[in-house]
């Protein structure tokens, strides 16, 4: 049977679907380096913030890993007890501390997710840079639509 919707009508199921890859993704980055799967989601956080020259701090990954301060506490214990982050204080107030990844769980990301991003790289290279461009404009406004909805959502009433 032919699929009958229209192409905006596959569009946000696919990309829930790519969401949900992603997020298989991080249980599978979390089983091979034998890691509880919220130790792995922080570390991706925390990488993903150095990669984005914005070094995390342990009030933003208490929310982006939804937990307490106090199970965060924890949770950077054991992952700085593990050899996987270090924290710093190398500001001006020096009371804001930011997480850094040691070198060793950096090389070990990388060399995991290595293959996945030559994948990935090989698939976008069948297209043209304004064909991305348009992906881009599309993916970056659908999720500030959902990162709209989460701040701001319905109402029980």
């Amino acid at each position: 049977m032919d699929d009958e919707r229209t192409p905006d009508q596959r569009v946000v199921p696919q990309l829930r679907e790519f969401a949900a890859a992603g997020d298989e993704l991080g249980r599978l980055f979390a089983r091979t380096k034998r890691m509880h799967t919220t130790d792995a989601a922080a570390m991706v956080a925390i990488l993903t913030a150095e990669d984005q020259g914005a070094p995390m701090t342990p009030a933003r990954l208490a929310e982006h890993v939804v937990l307490t301060t106090g199970a965060t506490s924890t949770l950077l214990n054991r992952l700085e007890d593990a050899g996987h982050i270090i924290r710093t204080r190398g500001h001006s107030d020096r009371r804001v501390v930011t997480l850094h990844s040691t070198p060793a769980i950096h090389a070990s990301a990388d060399a995991f997710f290595a293959g996945l991003a030559q994948r990935q790289n090989a698939v976008l290279a069948g297209y043209t840079d304004a064909e991305l461009s348009l992906v881009e404009t599309v993916v970056d406004r659908l999720t500030g639509v959902v990162k709209d909805f989460v701040e701001h959502p319905p109402t029980d009433d």
